[in-house]
């Protein structure tokens, strides 16, 4: 799947001086879009500002196309003033489903959010957390002493869930990581894969003792009770990449670097 060709293009930068700079002059050569009459987002920044976008254009069936501005730029291509309008029309695309969290606090105030990352149980306090782990309806484990524990989607699991030492997934495997963050007990837990058709729940064990807080990317939800996490295959982003360095790629990759 390609690209296509673009001519009207809405850009957007984070907010650093080499981003602004580099909106400047890509606005001055190309002209900017209103995104509600754009056919594809231009995004300059870093992975963090490109998760920002990706969700503010959720609500948009929009292509987005990132150029890194800033650090590690897993989500972005190279940053090149020149023949922006080819390199959309070469680009391929990859679409990603997020996981949908609905979070009840101890108050029984629901909360949802999505993520194209991850959701994430972490403890909010010095004592470690307790959690049980269901899914589908049954119990896989009945407690889980540790700083946390995670669900991540493919794309997200050279993220957070890498960090905390889950596996690397390949978009087309249609599976969730399911990693804990510094387990206790079981010590050896290292986490499951689970397709991507999972209902996980989690259930927060003595709240009042060891609250815990539950995240979706950029939604922090504090004083949970239960959390239930699942992929929302209705909702889709379609994020751009030049050809031969695709999502899928760079996801083999990592799984080489030393």
């Amino acid at each position: 799947m390609s690209g296509g060709r673009f001519t009207r293009i809405a850009f957007a930068a984070s907010p650093t001086e080499f981003a602004a700079r580099a909106r400047d002059k890509l606005v001055a050569r190309y002209q900017d879009c209103p995104i509600e009459a754009a056919e594809v987002v231009v995004c300059l920044g870093g992975d963090g500002f490109m998760l920002e976008t990706l969700h503010r254009t959720l609500s948009h069936p929009l292509p987005v196309y990132g150029m890194n501005c800033g650090s590690v730029g897993f989500l972005m291509n190279d940053f090149s003033e020149e023949d922006l309008p080819g390199r959309l029309a070469r680009a391929q695309a990859a679409e990603l489903h997020p996981l949908r969290m609905v979070a009840v606090t101890a108050t029984g105030r629901v909360e949802e959010a999505l993520a194209l990352n991850e959701v994430s149980l972490l403890r909010q306090l010095r004592q470690a957390a307790k959690i049980r782990i269901t899914v589908d309806g049954r119990i896989r484990l009945a407690e889980l002493i540790c700083d946390g524990v995670l669900v991540s989607t493919p794309a997200g699991s050279t993220a957070y869930n890498l960090s905390a030492h889950g596996p690397i997934v390949p978009l087309s495997a249609n599976l969730l990581p399911l990693t804990p963050i510094s387990a206790f007990r079981p010590r050896r837990w290292r986490g499951a894969l689970l397709p991507s058709s999972a209902d996980v729940q989690f259930a927060v064990l003595e709240p009042d003792k060891r609250p815990v807080a539950a995240v979706a990317d950029f939604t922090e939800v504090r004083d949970v009770v239960s959390v239930a996490v699942s992929e929302d295959r209705a909702i889709s982003a379609c994020v751009l990449f030049d050809p031969d360095q695709g999502l899928s790629e760079r996801i083999i990759a990592e799984q080489f670097v030393a």
